[in-house]
């Protein structure tokens, strides 16, 4: 039986009590947070409406006043959105989430009037305030703001769509409620005609495992959930994407992928290559699949053989805390503190959330603001699988910890676009530490079966993702209707191209489309092929460089959001604006699948 929250032990929960000890006192601080009960409720930010132009003091005094109000907006939301993903069902918790998230929105809108206001200057002020003292350590925060100009609205146009912004997060919600609370799937039975509960925390568990009754049961039922609502996930996710369009539209932008990309001064070219240059070296992944195939000894290689063990007689599981010895240990060559900082984040100060218990959302992630420590949510099995999960995690949380060390608020957070980079060099780093000090030749084929694994999912599946996702935004640009059977007939028709001869489609999992919540993440999922690609790099460069290249990747840790994305991954040492790193990836999965093939 799944536990309640309420019997999951504090020593097995993270320590949200550091940042309020209870919700009482989390309530009075969010009533404390506004000037005023009625609107505007921050008389002091409204004050300076109209006033950036008079000097450079008055707009840092504009920047210093609404950062102090989100900095104590964003410590109530990490609060809120944390003890609501404890227990999705819990009411007190769903209602603190749903006044933060619109306290956030009313300040979204109290404040919308600052860029457009900002850009109306002359070019000579703007440039006399990017050349100013005062405003130095500012200067990239205004210019990033600056290079927008052509796609902010007039003030009133943009206070417009901050009002509407909180509806258009309707699509994403009512996903997440389906989902992880709506949702039930019952039992599945194995070949024994023994019966197991399945959950979303349990649906990965059971596709990796020998037992094949057991995993196709899994796969179809599963997804007949889906298949069941999918004329409701279809609209859902169709308002998604339709969101998408309309903002970009709004802003005068090329594309939504436009939109999406160059607010962190990314090339769409960046998106683009990445898919031509996996599409260009799918023959590696149908080799690997064809290698599985012949191992397994099947005649037919299904969607839910894909992740099933080649070793069954080898299954390296770990309690958490072994887990978190194998990562700390795994990080030697960052240097001790780095390592010290780590052990103590995961032990003594409690940043992981980690079993699944009712309610709780599904997945895993790192959170926190920049007030607190990092906070990571895991529903951990035991499996390996989860002890990698928790080294990408932590890499998140490391990198979180660094960039809020070492850069001021504007900049303590960091780019969607690198946060893949450092979670996945975590992974990188744990793999190399498992096969040096496993010797065994089955657990040897087990850890780099493990591996392949990892980048057939987070390099090869996710870029798959990304070509599905801008199929479905260029259809809607091109006023395509998006229906169920349009959706599943896509998403097929790139299974059947990335999975290649060897593997059978099954129907049932063409309904997947539906059950991915990254598609309602505004592109985000290219980021985490971008990412193992540069981090394969780096984690190469680092181990078997000197300290200068050690220095160089922790320098990018600790860099936040103080420059472009691009850029700190150039000084790292990887240029994403080629092909190189990708291609350099495909040459690793080539690399250890010849490794495999000597071993098997």
């Amino acid at each position: 039986m799944i536990k309640t929250r309420s019997e999951i032990g504090s020593e097995n929960a993270w320590n949200v009590e550091a940042l309020f000890s209870d919700l009482q006192t989390w309530n009075r601080e969010f009533v404390s947070v506004f000037e005023s009960e009625t609107a505007p409720h921050w008389p002091t930010i409204h004050a300076l409406v109209g006033r950036l132009v008079e000097s450079d003091l008055i707009l840092k005094t504009a920047l210093e006043e609404m950062m102090n109000v989100h900095r104590k907006l964003a410590a109530l939301y990490t609060y809120a959105h944390l003890r609501h993903d404890e227990d999705l069902a819990h009411n007190d918790h769903k209602a603190s989430f749903a006044r933060i998230t619109t306290a956030l929105h009313q300040f979204q809108q109290e404040t919308s009037w600052f860029e457009p206001e900002l850009l109306a200057l002359p070019d000579e002020k703007i440039e006399q305030y990017l050349n100013s003292p005062q405003l130095k350590e500012y200067r990239h925060y205004l210019e990033s703001i600056i290079r927008l100009k052509p796609h902010t609205l007039s003030k009133k146009e943009e206070a417009i769509l901050a009002q509407v912004d909180q509806s258009l997060m309707l699509p994403y919600k009512t996903f997440c409620a389906i989902n992880d609370t709506d949702f039930k799937f019952g039992n599945v039975q194995d070949s024994h005609g023994q019966s197991h509960p399945l959950t979303h925390g349990q649906y990965m568990v059971y596709l990796k495992h020998t037992d094949r009754t057991l995993r196709q049961n899994t796969f179809e039922t599963y997804h007949a959930k889906f298949k069941e609502y999918q004329n409701t996930l279809a609209e859902v996710l169709v308002g998604q994407v339709q969101n998408d369009v309309f903002k970009s539209r709004c802003r005068q932008y090329s594309s939504t992928l436009e939109a999406s990309l160059k607010r962190n001064n990314i090339p769409t070219s960046v998106y683009q290559t990445l898919i031509d240059t996996v599409n260009g070296r799918l023959s590696s992944l149908h080799r690997y699949l064809g290698l599985k195939k012949k191992v397994l000894g099947l005649d037919s290689l299904h969607l839910y053989d894909l992740s099933a063990p080649i070793t069954p007689d080898v299954d390296i599981r770990m309690s958490f805390d072994e887990a978190v010895q194998h990562i700390v240990d795994s990080t030697s060559v960052l240097g001790s503190e780095y390592q010290e900082t780590l052990a103590k984040g995961l032990n003594e100060q409690r940043w992981v959330d980690r079993y699944e218990n009712e309610n709780k959302r599904s997945g895993a992630y790192s959170s926190g603001c920049y007030d607190s420590m990092p906070y990571i949510l895991m529903n951990y099995k035991g499996l390996l699988r989860d002890v990698f999960t928790l080294a990408h995690e932590a890499g998140h949380s490391m990198h979180s910890t660094y960039s809020k060390q070492f850069q001021p608020y504007h900049y303590g957070d960091y780019s969607i676009f690198v946060a893949e980079v450092a979670s996945t060099f975590n992974e990188e780093l744990l793999m190399q530490h498992l096969l040096k000090t496993r010797t065994d030749k089955k657990e040897q084929i087990f850890l780099i079966h493990q591996k392949l694994e990892d980048i057939r999912g987070t390099l090869f599946r996710q870029t798959m993702f990304a070509e599905y996702e801008l199929k479905l935004h260029s259809l809607t640009e091109n006023y395509v209707p998006l229906t169920p059977d349009l959706l599943t007939d896509e998403f097929k028709a790139l299974n059947e191209k990335y999975f290649g001869p060897d593997v059978v489609i099954d129907p049932p999992g063409m309904v997947e489309w539906a059950r991915i919540p990254h598609f309602y993440y505004n592109f985000y999922v290219y980021q985490y092929a971008t990412g193992i690609s540069a981090a394969l790099a780096l984690c190469n460069r680092v181990m078997q460089g000197g300290e200068q290249k050690r220095e160089d990747y922790l320098n990018f840790l600790k860099s936040g959001s103080c420059t472009y994305p691009i850029d700190v991954l150039n000084i790292a040492g990887v240029d994403m604006t080629s092909s190189q790193p990708v291609s350099s990836a495909i040459d690793t999965f080539d690399k250890l699948l010849d490794q495999l093939e000597k071993l098997i």
